[in-house]
């Protein structure tokens, strides 16, 4: 059985949940996500990488600092996950 028989496809959507995600993975997942999501036209995005200790927020926010096409980030409002999401804009193109 070939290994890329295994690749699940998720649909994009301008909200993602880091939740299911092995930390190991998260930088290139969302590396991954961010260039689908500018590919599906999204602006504004909602990356939920969840409170705990920050290690996974921190991972995001690295991957979105040297993201050319990233204009901004910022902490989500409390309603929307405050410090365990992150609100991202992107560049259109």
């Amino acid at each position: 059985m070939d290994p890329e028989d295994d690749v699940i496809e998720l649909p994009i959507t301008d909200v993602f949940d880091l939740h299911t995600v092995p930390p190991r993975d998260v930088e290139g997942i969302v590396e991954a996500y961010l260039e689908a999501a500018l590919e599906k036209g999204f602006v504004h995005l909602r990356i939920i990488h969840g409170k705990g200790i920050g290690v996974q927020r921190e991972t995001v926010r690295r991957v979105l600092a040297r993201t050319p096409f990233v204009e901004s980030a910022s902490t989500a409002p409390e309603g929307a996950g405050g410090w365990g999401a992150t609100l991202v804009t992107l560049r259109p193109k």
